[in-house]
C-alpha cells in the first residue's frame, strides 16, 4: 500500500484522473539533474555538424534511416559519457572554483559513484551503437572513447587543450562519415577542420573567465598562458580558419548559393561574437559562447538542408 501512494495519487476531480506522484516526480528531477551535469543542451554544438555530414554523404552513397538513428544514439552517448568523465576528473577542481562549485558532483546533488554508473551505461550504449554501425565503427569506438576522455586531463599538461577539445569533437563528421559512407577517406576532413577551430575558437574565450584560477592551481590554458588579449586574437585566428574552412566546403561539394548565404551569415556572426567580448570586458562571454554558437551551428545545418532541398528540385 505504501509503494502505490508513492508512485501515483488519485484526482478526486470527475473522471478520477491519475496524475504523478512523488516517485515520478524524483525520477524527472533526477534526469534533468544529470542533464545539467553533462549540460546536455550542449548537444547542440555539435551534433548539427554530424547531420550536416548525413546529408552530404547521401549525395554519394545510400544512406538507411536506422543508420541515422544509430547515429543520434551514439553522439549522444559519446558526448554524455565524455561530459560524465570530465565532471568525476574535474570535481576536487571545480569545488575550489567560485564559479564551479556549484556543479553537480561537487555540490552533492550526484555522488561520484552514481556519476561513475552513468559514464559506464553511456559508454554501452555508445559502444552498442558503434557495432550496429559496422565493423569499423566498433573498431574506432575504442579509440574515440579515448580520445574523449583523455581531454579531461589535457589542461594539466598542455595549453592546448583547446585545439585537443577542438580534435576531439571533430571526430563527429569523420566518424559518421565512416558509419555511412563505408570509408576512412572523404572529403568530410574539411568540415572536421571547421570545426576543430570553431570549437577551439571560442573554449579560448570560455577559458577567459578562469584566468586567475587556472594560474594559481597550474592548470594551462591559452588565456592563463597568453593574457586575455593574446588569447582573443588567436580565438580570432582560429575563426577566421573555420570560415574559410566553411566557404572552402562550397566548391569541394559542389554547394548552391543557398550554402554561401549561410556561410555569410556564420561570418557575421563569428564577427559579432569577437566584437561583443573585449580583453577588457568579458562580462558577455556567456552571451557569445551560449546564444551565438548555437546559432552557428543550427544555421549551418538548416542552411545546408535548404542546399539539399534546392538541389533536389534543380
Amino acid at each position: 500500500m505504501r509503494i502505490s501512494l508513492m508512485t501515483k495519487q488519485v484526482n478526486n476531480s470527475p473522471g478520477g484522473k491519475i496524475r504523478s506522484g512523488p516517485t515520478s516526480a524524483r525520477w524527472l528531477q533526477g534526469l534533468f539533474t544529470y542533464g545539467r551535469m553533462i549540460k546536455f543542451s550542449h548537444t547542440i554544438f555539435a551534433l548539427p555538424f554530424a547531420l550536416v555530414t548525413v546529408i552530404l554523404v547521401q549525395r554519394q552513397y545510400p544512406v538507411q534511416i536506422i543508420d541515422i538513428g544509430w547515429i543520434i544514439i551514439a553522439m549522444v552517448a559519446a558526448r554524455s559519457a565524455a561530459m560524465g568523465f570530465n565532471r568525476v576528473v574535474d570535481a576536487p577542481i571545480d569545488r575550489k572554483n567560485t564559479r564551479t562549485r556549484m556543479r553537480e558532483i561537487p555540490n552533492g546533488d550526484i555522488s561520484t559513484t552514481a556519476a561513475w554508473i552513468f559514464i559506464v551505461v553511456s559508454s554501452g550504449v555508445f559502444l552498442l551503437a558503434a557495432a550496429m554501425l559496422g565493423w569499423r565503427c566498433i573498431y574506432l569506438s575504442f579509440p574515440i572513447l579515448a580520445v574523449l576522455f583523455s581531454y579531461s586531463y589535457a589542461k594539466r599538461f598542455t595549453w592546448l587543450s583547446h585545439l585537443y577539445l577542438g580534435f576531439a569533437i571533430s571526430l563527429a563528421p569523420w566518424a559518421t562519415w565512416v558509419a555511412l559512407a563505408k570509408t576512412f577517406l572523404g572529403p568530410i576532413w574539411l568540415l572536421s577542420l571547421a570545426l576543430l577551430t570553431y570549437i577551439a575558437g571560442f573554449d579560448i574565450l570560455y577559458a577567459c573567465q578562469d584566468i586567475r584560477f587556472d594560474q594559481s592551481e597550474g592548470l594551462h590554458s591559452i588565456p592563463a598562458r597568453f593574457g586575455p588579449r593574446r588569447a582573443l586574437q588567436i580565438a580570432s585566428a582560429l575563426h577566421v580558419v573555420a570560415f574559410l574552412s566553411f566557404a572552402a566546403m562550397f566548391p569541394l561539394f559542389k554547394m548552391n548559393v543557398a550554402y554561401m548565404v549561410t556561410v555569410a551569415i556564420i561570418g557575421v556572426l563569428l564577427v559579432v561574437e569577437h566584437l561583443i567580448v573585449r580583453p577588457e570586458d568579458l562580462s558577455r562571454i556567456n552571451v557569445a559562447f551560449f546564444q551565438v554558437n548555437s546559432l552557428i551551428s543550427t544555421i549551418l545545418f538548416l542552411g545546408v538542408l535548404v542546399d539539399e532541398i534546392i538541389r533536389r528540385q534543380l
